[in-house]
C-alpha cells in the first residue's frame, strides 16, 4: 500500500504563519505536521508517498527528502495551486492511483496513530474515514445507513443545522483499492474535471460515486480517537492542547484557556461552577426563539439593564449596576475603593488580585475544613484597621457558610467599626438552610449603605455563556460611579432578554435549586467512598477535598482524570493558604456526570 498526501495548498487562513511556507510545515508542540504524517505513514510499514505540492513547492522537497525513514518519497508539482482546488492535484497524481492501493490523506491533519492503524487494519478495500459531527468541524458532512454505507454527501451549502445528529464529517483520510481507482475513482475523476473544471474538491467525486446502486465506497465511523484539522490559527491553538507532548502539558494548556471547554465535545468540566438543572428547555427554546432578533439588535444601554436587574432581584434600580459578568463589577469596585482591604484566604482570587499585595490583611482558618465563624471573623480583624472586609459567603473554595444571623451580626460589626462590607453571595441559593438567606432586600441595603453585595447570575442560574453579575449597595454614589465606569453597553442583548424574561421561569428556578440541593447530598455520600479523600462539607454547588494517602498529588490526580477520563478537575494545592497541602475542588453537575467521576476516582484507590 502507498501513500497520496495532498499538500498544494497557500493556508490564507493561517495569515503570516504560511507567509513563508505551506500548512503541512506548521509547528504544532515543535512537530511539523508533514513529519507526524510520514512518521505514522512508516510505522504502519508503508514504503512509497507521493506528495502532491504547490504553493512553496521547494521548502516541502528540500524538508523531506527523495526518502523518509524507508519510505520512498515521489513528487507531483500543482503549479496552478492558487488558480485550482485539490481535486485537480488529485487528478495531477491520478496515476499513482492506479499503481497501487492508497491512502489519501490532506496535510493540514493532525491525529493519533490509531486513526491511520483503524483505517488500515479494517478489512474492507475502500473506506471514507468520519466522525460523529461537532460544532467545530467543517466541511463535508455525510448520512450513513445501517450498514454503514453513504447514502449521501451534504456539501456547505446544503448544510442544515436541524439535522446535525444524522451528520458525520468526513475525516478526509480514505482507503482506495487499485481496483476501486481503477473502475470508479479515475474515470470518473477525470470526467468530472473535464466536464466541470479543476476548482472543486475531490470528495465531488466521491458523491457521485455514492449514488451508483452498487457502489463499493464505506463509511468507517472513529470511536473516540483524537484528530484535528487546522485551517486557522484558533486550529492551531486547539490542536497544540489536545496533541500535547505529555499529560501534563495537556493539562496545564487546557486549565490555563479558562473556559471555552464546549471547543472540547468529550471534556466533562468539574472545574467550573453552574447549576445543572437551570434554565429549563422552555427558557432556552424562548431565548432561541428570539436568536435571530437578538443577534442583530443592540441591547439598551446602563439605564434600561439596571432596571431589568432591580426587577430581577426586587431592589431599587438606585441600588444596583449590571455587569459584564462579576468579574468586571469585582475590577472596578476593588480597584477604586476597597483601599486596605481584609480578606479570609483561600478565597475566589478575582479580589484580592485586583489589590495590591500590601494592601491585603490576610484570615488563615487553622482547620483542615477551613472553617470559620462570625466571632473568628470579628476577633481576628478588630484591630487589623482595614478600609473593606470581603466575604464570600458560601466561601470559595471552602463552601464554609455563615448563617444569616450570624451574617446581621457582621453588618452591625462592620457598620460600628466604619469598615465597608463586601458579601458575595454567589452561591448563596444553594444552601440547605429554611428561611432568610439574601440580602439583595431594599431595606437591608438602605440601613446599611457601607454594605456591597456581589452577585454572579452565571454560578447559581446556569448561564456563565451571558457573563451577567451584579453589584448592589444603599451607597448610590459608588454605584453611580460603578454605572459611569463601565461601558453603556456592557452587557449584550442575550443577557438583557435573559434577565427580562426570567421572571416567568422564577419557580423553575426554585425546583432546580432543590433538585440541586438533593444530588449535592447524593454526591458527597458517593465521594465518602472515595478512600483518600477527606470531603470538605459545603453550602455551596463544589465540594473542597484533600487528598490523604493515596497514589497521587492533587496535581497528579487533576492530570490523570483528563489523561484517563476526559475529566478536568481544579487544583487548588497553589491557592494561597494551603501550604502545598494536597487540595481539589470539584463542581456538582447531574447525577449521570457525578456518577461518572466518582467512577473515575475510585479507579485511583
Amino acid at each position: 500500500m502507498q501513500a497520496i498526501i495532498l499538500a498544494a495548498g497557500m493556508g490564507r487562513r493561517l495569515g503570516e504563519l504560511t507567509d513563508n511556507n505551506t500548512k503541512c510545515m506548521l509547528e504544532v508542540n515543535g512537530v511539523r505536521l508533514i513529519n507526524r504524517t510520514l512518521d505514522t505513514l512508516a510505522e504502519l510499514g508503508i514504503k512509497h508517498v507521493i506528495l502532491v505540492v504547490g504553493y512553496k513547492a521547494q521548502h516541502v522537497i528540500d524538508h523531506v527528502g527523495a526518502t523518509y525513514k524507508g519510505m520512498t518519497i515521489s513528487y507531483v508539482e500543482n503549479s496552478v495551486y492558487d488558480k485550482t482546488n485539490n481535486i485537480y492535484s488529485l487528478f495531477l497524481a491520478r496515476e499513482y492511483l492506479l499503481k497501487d492501493d492508497t491512502l489519501l490523506l490532506e496535510s493540514d491533519l493532525i491525529f493519533e496513530n490509531k486513526v491511520l492503524h483503524k483505517i488500515i487494519n479494517d478489512s474492507y478495500p475502500n473506506i471514507a474515514l468520519v466522525d460523529k459531527y461537532e460544532s467545530w468541524m467543517d466541511g463535508t458532512v455525510v448520512t450513513l445507513d445501517d450498514d454503514s454505507k453513504i447514502k449521501e454527501f451534504f456539501t456547505k451549502d446544503k448544510f442544515r443545522y436541524s439535522d446535525i445528529d444524522s451528520y458525520y464529517k468526513t475525516v478526509n483520510i480514505y482507503k482506495f483499492s487499485k481496483e476501486f481507482s481503477a473502475t470508479h475513482y479515475v474515470p470518473f475523476l477525470e470526467a468530472y474535471c473535464h466536464a466541470l473544471g479543476n476548482n472543486e474538491y475531490y470528495e465531488q467525486v466521491l458523491k457521485v460515486i455514492t449514488l451508483l446502486d452498487d457502489s463499493p465506497l464505506k463509511a468507517l465511523p472513529l470511536n473516540g480517537e483524537k484528530w484535528y484539522e487546522i485551517d486557522d490559527v484558533q486550529d492551531l491553538d486547539i490542536a497544540s492542547s489536545i496533541f500535547a507532548t505529555s499529560d501534563e502539558e495537556r493539562f496545564r494548556a487546557i486549565s490555563s484557556r479558562f473556559g471555552g471547554y464546549w471547543r472540547y465535545p468529550h471534556l466533562l468540566d468539574f472545574c467550573y461552577l453552574v447549576n445543572p438543572y437551570f434554565p429549563p428547555r422552555q427558557m432556552v427554546d424562548e431565548i432561541k426563539a428570539s436568536f435571530d432578533t437578538l443577534m442583530r439588535e443592540y441591547p439598551s444601554g446602563m439605564r434600561v439593564n439596571s432596571l431589568l436587574a432591580a426587577k430581577y432581584f426586587g431592589i431599587s434600580q438606585d441600588y444596583i449596576v449590571v455587569g459584564n459578568g462579576a468579574a468586571e463589577l469585582i475590577k472596578a469596585f476593588v480597584e477604586r475603593y476597597a483601599g486596605k482591604m481584609g480578606v479570609i484566604y483561600p478565597t475566589f482570587e478575582e479580589y484580592p488580585n485586583r489589590s495590591a499585595k500590601e494592601e491585603l490583611v490576610v484570615y488563615t482558618p487553622e482547620n483542615g475544613d477551613m472553617h470559620y465563624t462570625a466571632d473568628d471573623i470579628i476577633s481576628f480583624f478588630v484591630d487589623k484597621s482595614v478600609k473593606t472586609l470581603l466575604l464570600i459567603n458560601p466561601d470559595n473554595p471552602s463552601g464554609n457558610y455563615i448563617p444569616y444571623g450570624e451574617l446581621m451580626r457582621l453588618i452591625a460589626w462592620t457598620k460600628e467599626q466604619d469598615i465597608t462590607f463586601v458579601v458575595d453571595e454567589s452561591f448563596v441559593d444553594f444552601v440547605d438552610v429554611e428561611g432568610e438567606f439574601s440580602l439583595l432586600k431594599n431595606e437591608i441595603l438602605s440601613d446599611n449603605p457601607h454594605l456591597c453585595v456581589v452577585k454572579s447570575i452565571s454560578k447559581s442560574y446556569g448561564v456563565p455563556g451571558f457573563r451577567l453579575g451584579v453589584l448592589a449597595s444603599g451607597n448610590k454614589e459608588i454605584i453611580a460611579h460603578l454605572k459611569k465606569e463601565v461601558a453603556i453597553w456592557n452587557i449584550n442583548s442575550f443577557g438583557e432578554f435573559y434577565m427580562q424574561i426570567y421572571e416567568k421561569y422564577h419557580k423553575d428556578y426554585l425546583k432546580a435549586c432543590e433538585l440541586f440541593r438533593e444530588e449535592r447530598k447524593l454526591f458527597y455520600d458517593e465521594l465518602q467512598e472515595i478512600s483518600y479523600l477527606h470531603v470538605v462539607p459545603s453550602q455551596a454547588n463544589y465540594f473542597l477535598c484533600e487528598i490523604r494517602g493515596g497514589r497521587y498529588s492533587a496535581r497528579e490526580l487533576a492530570v490523570r482524570l483528563l489523561a484517563d477520563y476526559d475529566i478536568l478537575i481544579k487544583d487548588c494545592s497553589s491557592k494561597a493558604a494551603f501550604n502545598g497541602r494536597n487540595y481539589i475542588r470539584l463542581a456538582v453537575r447531574d447525577r449521570k456526570d457525578n456518577h461518572k467521576l466518582v467512577e473515575a476516582l475510585k479507579t485511583y484507590m
